[in-house]
């Protein structure tokens, strides 16, 4: 394609929340993480090559891979923090990794877990993560 050599309406989308695709035989709690596996989204698990998309804004399932789509927010929000590989006040700024749907952990797991995200906090019940596709 050449250059522009006139205005042009190019769309946008602004990014905060967007829909993707949901995986076949696959249901997305809300509130839970919602990865990308092999371009649709799923929920959050222990796995490796997956990308963490965001936080699952309601509650869907698929039967057949497309035939629904899943409202996904980025920003940070708080999930539970693995009791196995624990993340400590010392590990805000780092990164975390993927247990499931509503857990992270400090390690990826000997190379058996995908990247949540940023820890930004660490409070009792919780770590909040700063989550989303292009993190």
């Amino acid at each position: 394609m050449a250059a522009l050599t006139a205005p042009r309406n190019t769309p946008q989308r602004v990014g905060e929340i967007f829909a993707l695709p949901v995986k076949a035989a696959t249901t997305i709690h809300q509130g839970g993480i919602v990865v990308v596996d092999a371009g649709y989204g799923a929920p959050g698990r222990t796995a490796t090559g997956l990308v963490a998309a965001g936080r699952a804004e309601s509650g869907v399932t698929a039967v057949a891979a497309g035939d629904a789509m899943v409202e996904v927010r980025r920003g940070i929000f708080k999930f539970a923090n693995s009791a196995g590989d624990l993340i400590a006040q010392a590990d805000v700024g780092a990164d975390c990794y993927i247990v499931d749907d509503q857990t992270v952990a400090k390690t990826n797991g000997t190379n058996t877990r995908s990247r949540a995200g940023i820890v930004t906090a660490v409070e009792s019940d919780g770590v909040w993560v700063q989550i989303g596709l292009g993190l």
